[in-house]
């Protein structure tokens, strides 16, 4: 890159988003750092992107469950860097129901983070990418976007939509002829802080060993029986962005250990 690029991604403070923050500034690009809560603790992880990777690295709070936020993200992200070449829509919630009994306000807050967020920043980014000739919009979807789990409605529909909202973003970066993709990233289980919690209150649950939790429990969906890493996420994130990548559009892509090819 001649010119330093500029990666925002939402959600970027821990797990996946902060994996692909990692990989993104670790090859050059500059970082905007998203969570809603603007704490110590948020900008002292930007500070440290920064100073490990030699990159610039700027947090911006922004609650994605708000259109104008989602909006107004990128347009502070161009206001600071006077580019947003790479979007990362990462952040994402979940609650675990019956749909009879699953809580309206979870629904909406579901659907509002995890899919309309990518709606509203896309809005927002793909008008500048097209100017600048050039750009990358990846989603962070799921295997449940592919497939599906009982009682987890609102996540897969959610995901679903970020799977369609993928494909024609990309269509619509085709017909204006830029050098600008759309693709879903599509994980399984990814070992993360908050995967690792869950590890553990499963081994209270079934009375079992760590190892035999993650084979019999976390990953019986999973064929390789291996939860998949944020490295692995952020490497394929950086992939996308590529030269190489750049007839890649329109896609999904899984990192889900074989999940979706049962």
């Amino acid at each position: 890159m001649s010119k330093k690029r500029t990666a925002v991604i939402t959600g970027s403070t821990s797990g996946i988003g902060l994996g692909i923050a990692r990989a993104l500034a670790e090859n050059g690009y500059n970082i905007v750092v998203n969570s809603f809560s603007d704490t110590s603790e948020d900008r002292a992880i930007t500070a440290d992107l920064a100073s490990k990777h030699g990159s610039t690295a700027e947090y911006i709070q922004a609650d994605m469950s708000d259109a104008g936020q989602c909006r107004a993200l990128i347009a502070n992200a161009m206001e600071k860097f006077g580019s947003v070449d790479v979007l990362v829509n990462n952040a994402g919630i979940q609650h675990v129901a019956k749909i009879e009994e699953f809580p309206a306000e979870k629904w909406d807050a579901i659907i509002a983070i995890n899919l309309s967020s990518a709606f509203h920043t896309s809005a927002a980014a793909i008008p500048l990418m097209k100017e600048a000739g050039w750009g990358r919009i990846i989603n962070i979807a799921s295997a449940h976007g592919l497939t599906a789990s009982p009682f987890k409605s609102a996540y897969i529909a959610a995901k679903h939509g970020v799977v369609g909202l993928s494909k024609t973003i990309a269509l619509e970066f085709a017909e204006a002829r830029v050098n600008a993709t759309c693709n879903a990233i599509c994980p399984g289980y990814v070992l993360t802080p908050l995967m690792e919690a869950q590890i553990a209150d499963q081994m209270k649950v079934h009375n079992m060993g760590r190892d035999d939790v993650i084979e019999k429990v976390m990953l019986l969906r999973q064929p390789t029986r291996q939860f998949a890493t944020v490295d692995q996420i952020g490497g394929t994130a950086v992939f996308l962005c590529s030269d190489a990548a750049a007839q890649i559009t329109g896609t999904s892509i899984s990192v889900d250990g074989g999940w979706t090819a049962l």
